[in-house]
């Protein structure tokens, strides 16, 4: 049978404008950075993911050129699904892509030059049958590329009509304060930085919503539960098969024994709020009224629909945010704070 959304799924979802911008989010998007590659799963599951989430009201789903394994494979997949399913709703859906860290060997395969980045999009588009996308990212700074080239490109994918609107990911303040003169200059409309942002890393903090507040850009923060640590995953230490076992971007070396006593005391927290530990820090992230969105993942429909339930309670008391300050400070878990700090 054709897949029939939900009709009341604009009702189950909350939206908040992209800074200044006429874009809207949902306040939960969902992320294909994890568990969409063709060696994760069987794409009927992440089908049955992506389904569900338009049926709950997400209406943003992001993805990168990189994003499997392999390469690529994660667009490719979600081209599929959304041929199978969301044809019929692309104009309900905004997609987005990225590009900055190695896709393909050679020079011209990663960084923020134009000839990898145009070429990159190109590739994109072509592995999820579209014509365009919502939002095409530079996924890092690239302190090798000039600037002015890199949100050039970003420039020329808009007037080529391959992408409605063009972000940042893990830029500085400072850098982000640069693209924006640029992109401003060129009349591109920008309008978003995605950091990553978590109770146990909370770099933006000090400058950048600040600058992103002044500068009516909106915010998407990726990594909200710091790639599972703030789940109940591991409030008894690393499980087996878990991913901080599998090799991958969680490294056993970040959950410390302080770091998991700091989970543990944020967990109490949670309960006492009647929230798991992942609704709270997905609440907590949206608490600023600059973070326009936070991006999850999901490894089943059971997954996904508990991360959605955080939107049921969003609202801390003042004492509430001071016993979670105590907890959530700097863990020393930002692998992306290289781009942010160039």
């Amino acid at each position: 049978m054709s897949y029939v959304p939900a009709e009341d799924r604009y009702e189950r979802m909350t939206y908040r404008r992209s800074g200044r911008s006429g874009l809207l989010l949902p306040a939960i998007s969902f992320g294909l950075w994890q568990n969409f590659g063709n060696e994760d799963r069987p794409l009927e599951t992440g089908r049955a993911i992506v389904r569900r989430a338009f049926d709950l009201g997400i209406t943003h789903f992001d993805l990168a050129n990189n994003y499997g394994p392999p390469y690529g494979s994660a667009e490719a997949n979600f081209g599929q699904i959304l041929r199978n399913d969301l044809v019929p709703y692309r104009d309900e859906l905004v997609i987005s892509t990225k590009a900055g860290y190695d896709m393909w060997p050679g020079p011209y395969g990663e960084g923020g030059s134009r000839k990898y980045l145009l070429a990159s999009l190109d590739q994109s588009l072509g592995r999820m049958g579209l014509d365009y996308v919502d939002i095409f990212y530079s996924h890092r700074f690239d302190p090798e590329t000039p600037l002015e080239e890199t949100m050039g490109a970003l420039d020329t994918a808009v007037k080529q009509g391959k992408a409605l609107y063009v972000g940042v990911s893990s830029y500085s303040a400072e850098k982000t304060r640069e693209a924006h003169a640029i992109l401003a200059e060129l009349r591109t409309p920008f309008v978003i930085n995605q950091p990553s942002y978590s109770m146990l890393n909370r770099w933006i903090e000090p400058e950048l919503l600040d600058t992103l507040g002044e500068l009516g850009l909106g915010c998407i923060v990726f990594s909200p539960l710091a790639q599972g640590m703030l789940t109940d995953k591991y409030l008894g230490g690393i499980p087996e098969g878990s991913r901080a076992t599998r090799g991958s971007t969680l490294s056993p070396d970040l959950l410390t024994d302080e770091t998991l006593e700091k989970i543990r005391r944020l967990n109490e927290i949670a309960q006492a709020r009647g929230q798991t530990l992942a609704q709270m820090a997905l609440a907590w992230a949206l608490r600023d009224p600059r973070v326009t969105s936070a991006l999850v993942g999901a490894s089943s429909v059971a997954q996904l629909e508990a991360n959605i339930a955080a939107l049921g309670d969003l609202e801390f008391t003042d004492e509430e945010l001071a016993e979670i300050d105590r907890y959530a400070t700097e863990s020393d878990i930002n692998i992306w704070a290289k781009s942010s700090a160039e």
